[in-house]
């Protein structure tokens, strides 16, 4: 899946802070059930978590090692799921697998970017792939805007909380602890089960609320 948006309002520095920024994440991320950094692979490469509510069935969760770089006015974050000895897949989420995720910013001014968003996923699940297929391309555009609106209020909520602490822009900021990548290992879609659990009460539950 592939989506490309033109930005006039912002600037891709400020995209590419908010993508890169967790605490913020908290304010515009409506999904998010949870989402924390890890541990630190090298100055540009980091492994974290990241889980999320689905509306009926079951909340995805995801370990990922995500790395960045910052090259002219071109700036690239592009993650992969892993497998972490200290944070196997857990009964209270169905564990997604990101093949590939990655976002292209490109400047074009000082207050205009192209966004660029590309993602390989399986959600796992019992979810039929026609259906998963359909969600992503209605999804990634909300997803898309939604970055940007929150980008669009970023400056202003960034001048209130630690204005000048900005860890995936200067290394020494960061204090997550160092992990060896060879702890870690690729996590293949075929290796976790494909289970909703979503059970005969639960649809009930859904009907009588309803």
């Amino acid at each position: 899946m592939h989506c490309k948006m033109t930005i006039k309002d912002v600037s891709a520095a400020t995209m590419y802070d908010v993508l890169h920024d967790g605490q913020y994440r908290k304010e515009w991320d409506s999904n998010m059930m949870e989402s924390y950094d890890i541990a630190r692979l090298s100055a540009n490469a980091d492994v974290g978590y990241y889980s999320w509510r689905c509306p009926i069935i079951k909340g995805r969760d995801v370990v990922t090692l995500r790395s960045w770089q910052v090259k002219d006015d071109e700036y690239v974050i592009v993650n992969f799921s892993v497998k972490h000895p200290k944070h196997p897949p857990c009964s209270n989420f169905v564990r997604a697998v990101s093949i590939l995720t990655g976002y292209l910013i490109k400047s074009t001014g000082p207050s205009s970017c192209t966004f660029i968003y590309l993602s390989q996923a399986d959600p796992k699940g019992s979810i039929p792939k026609v259906v998963v297929n359909t969600a992503t391309q209605i999804l990634a555009p909300k997803v898309m805007k939604g970055v940007h609106q929150a980008a669009v209020k970023y400056s202003a909520w960034k001048q209130a909380h630690s204005p000048h602490q900005k860890p995936w822009l200067y290394p020494e900021q960061n204090t997550l602890p160092v992990m060896d990548p060879a702890e870690l290992s690729i996590q293949r879609a075929d290796s976790l089960e494909n289970v909703d659990e979503v059970t005969q009460e639960d649809g009930q539950e859904n009907e009588d609320s309803s």
